[in-house]
């Protein structure tokens, strides 16, 4: 089973599930320096706030079946599920929140690291946090928990170069 992708707005994934996935016109890089770009438009955090909301309602639906213990995060303040889908050499994530601020932060952490082969995603860190000064005005417990899904996109790219060196390559693996 495998998929497409297409770029929606602000780099969301829609398209069929028959097709491969095709690497994203952005570099990892791209992506994070289009995100500060935004964020620079913006003259307080009460904007970005809101805009990391408005990200965060363009998520793609979750199905409910996914929405169980296997696929939900650990070290998060609120109730976060994430599903890791390999497809040949690309990872494709789909996660979703019950907050508001912590859906708009999974969309970034998306932008970034959505169809990307696992050594992108593990030689890729998240510099965009810092440079856009959101490392700062999260809560602690939001900062432990945007750690804690960056760690587990990582981990999934992990088990995927695992998989790919055991010679388990080509085929499509779910995880949560």
């Amino acid at each position: 089973d495998q998929a497409t992708l297409t770029r929606g707005p602000h780099g969301m994934n829609e398209g069929s599930r028959d097709e491969p996935i095709r690497a994203p016109e952005q570099s990892t890089e791209e992506a994070q320096r289009e995100i500060i770009e935004e964020f620079g438009y913006f003259d307080d955090w009460m904007q970005r706030y809101q805009y990391i909301i408005d990200l965060g309602r363009k998520l793609s639906e979750f199905p409910n079946e996914w929405r169980c213990a296997a696929c939900q995060l650990q070290g998060c303040q609120s109730q976060v599920w994430l599903k890791g889908e390999t497809h040949g050499n690309r990872l494709r994530f789909h996660a979703m929140s019950d907050s508001a601020i912590v859906s708009g932060l999974i969309s970034l952490l998306l932008r970034v690291y959505n169809d990307r082969t696992p050594e992108e995603i593990l030689r890729t860190q998240p510099g965009f946090v810092a440079e856009i000064g959101l490392d700062k005005h999260l809560s602690p417990t939001r900062n432990n928990g945007l750690a804690a899904m960056i760690k587990a996109i990582q981990s999934h790219a992990l088990q995927a170069m695992t998989r790919a060196a055991e010679g388990d390559v080509g085929q499509k693996h779910d995880g949560g």
